[in-house]
């Protein structure tokens, strides 16, 4: 039977840039998660009978919230349910399957890159029937119904066995349990080419994968070393925590740091790469290098024509704002467009519906394309593996190869966690004041040529995106960017992005933090920082 159940709207229900990101204790409040679910079902039209994805990352809280999505799905209509094993499924998994059976959308169950456990993260997002993140035009409507909600239709059907393949019925939707491995592997068999990956196996070629017990722990074994011939144990971490092992599963050399110093080590293996809580992000090193999500994009895209998936070349590529002009550079030599948008995936979708972008990348460890609408990690490592077993150099080579033809773009990342939104605010008030007065002053051997607050005009449906950061823009390519994060779940987070442009003939190897110290200096001086916050260093550099 379908239960009606009267409820209250919950005030905190607004969603981020992924979804509705909050700690595990305030999830678990009798109707909260209930709430959320019946309110996005409110604000879309046209699903009876249609096919739902559902899936998430195993963090804990995932296995009870996913008999709550499909007992509410199947209550409002949705004929057709299908969830990952176990409840398990990457987000690129998710938008994959979407996209495959032309579902009417999806539901993820992740706080992606946060922290995991009984105190930790959860999170919920609505992909749309394109596969990719729901836009702000729907997620608005889902705000808007969370403050009006009066009750909630629900199953009262037994708990479902989400641990066995096959089907179920509830009210008049089948539930189908899938294995969340097999169409996504299908999916990258089209795009790259296994036997020459094999090939590179075969050879004595090495690596090390550490899914950081969460979602990609499945994928990786099944495509690296079972598919692909990477010798037994080359993945580590393999298997899905409800609390990440302990673990912050964010893949950066902070959180992925036993990774991060073997790859710098004597024993490093020939590749090392990571991937976080959902499977969409990634970290690329080579034997005695890492590799900047904002290189790694731009050197992805100068060789993409290795996969057999993307031989005719690209049609574009675009990145986010705070994200370097590595690729923009790799894009006007190859003669394709190039686009700035603000940070989000989302904000890719249309450029790539459009077909004016095949690449997309974010620098926090996001780099995708046109085959999904997400940011896909076990994508990127293919990609990069198809190179490698293309040029047959190391991968510390082929990033100074890249440098030699494009020039560097020095880059780095400071992140200042959990700080007071009060503060916060006012930092970024008084630096949007500040922005007029700025060009033209010198700091030293920098002299700012343009300051701004960063507006986006979609040049697909002509949306406007305003106030999406402070660029700080200095003569010869030098920049700062000021913006606040809306992933996470306590206070607020901002965000500094620092870069410097040395041309091919310039120096290519020096050390990116000694490279970039008056900017540092300056970025913390322009801020205020330390006066407004209390911080006198960031909590994580990347």
């Amino acid at each position: 039977m379908i239960r009606t159940v009267a409820t209250k709207p919950f005030p905190d229900q607004k969603p981020g840039t992924s979804g509705l990101r909050k700690k595990v204790p305030v999830f678990q409040q009798p109707g909260y998660l209930e709430n959320f679910i019946q309110s996005i079902f409110d604000s879309l039209e046209g699903f009876a009978g249609k096919a739902l994805v559902v899936g998430g990352d195993g963090r804990y809280f995932n296995r009870e919230a996913i008999q709550i999505v499909a007992k509410i799905a199947a209550a409002n209509g949705f004929g057709r349910i299908v969830i990952g094993k176990g409840g398990i499924m990457s987000t690129p998994a998710v938008s994959a399957l979407i996209r495959h059976l032309g579902a009417f959308g999806g539901i993820i169950l992740s706080a992606s890159h946060n922290p995991g456990g009984p105190d930790g993260d959860f999170g919920v997002k609505y992909n749309i029937s394109a596969g990719g993140p729901a836009p702000e035009s729907i997620t608005e409507a889902i705000f808007a119904r969370t403050k009006q909600i009066e009750a909630y239709k629900i199953s009262d059907a037994p708990d479902f066995d989400i641990d066995r393949l096959g089907l179920v019925e509830i009210e008049n939707a089948t539930i189908e349990i899938v294995d969340p491995v097999t169409q996504y592997l299908e999916l990258m068999k089209t795009l790259f080419d296994f036997a020459a990956i094999r090939a590179l196996f075969a050879s004595g070629f090495t690596m090390r994968f550490d899914a950081l017990h969460a979602v990609t722990g499945p994928y990786a074994h099944a495509i690296f070393e079972n598919e692909l011939g990477a010798a037994a144990g080359s993945v580590v971490n393999g298997t899905p925590l409800p609390d990440f092992g302990g673990h912050h599963p964010d893949p950066n050399p902070t959180y992925a740091k036993d990774l991060y110093d073997l790859m710098l080590s004597a024993a490093a293996p020939d590749f090392g790469a990571a991937s976080d809580g959902d499977g969409d992000r990634n970290m690329i090193l080579g034997r005695g290098i890492y590799v900047t999500p904002s290189d790694s994009l731009a050197i992805l895209a100068a060789n993409a024509r290795v996969a057999p998936g993307y031989a005719n070349g690209l049609a574009g590529v675009a990145r986010s704002m705070p994200t370097s002009a590595a690729s923009d550079r790799v894009a006007e030599k190859l003669g394709i467009r190039h686009y700035e948008t603000p940070t989000g995936w989302k904000f890719f979708g249309n450029l790539l519906d459009a077909g004016l972008a095949t690449f997309c990348g974010e620098e926090s460890f996001g780099t995708g394309s046109n085959h999904i609408r997400e940011k896909d990690g076990i994508w990127a490592v293919l990609l990069w593996l198809s190179i490698l077993a293309n040029r047959r150099i190391p991968a510390i080579d082929v990033v100074r190869d890249h440098w030699r033809s494009y020039g560097r773009n020095y880059y780095t990342r400071h992140d200042y966690d959990e700080i007071d939104l009060k503060a916060a605010g006012g930092l970024m008030e008084a630096l949007g004041e500040a922005i007029t007065t700025l060009p033209g002053k010198s700091f030293g051997a920098l002299k700012v040529e343009a300051a701004d607050d960063f507006e986006y005009h979609d040049p697909v449906d002509g949306s406007i995106a305003d106030h999406q950061g402070i660029r700080v823009m200095f003569e010869g390519g030098s920049r700062i960017v000021y913006r606040l994060s809306g992933t996470g779940t306590v206070g607020a987070t901002l965000r500094l992005y620092i870069e410097r442009y040395e041309p091919p003939t310039g120096d290519l190897e020096e050390d990116t933090q000694a490279t970039l110290a008056d900017l540092i200096a300056l970025s913390r001086e322009l801020a205020g920082i330390e006066a407004r916050t209390g911080r006198k260093a960031p909590s994580v550099i990347t």
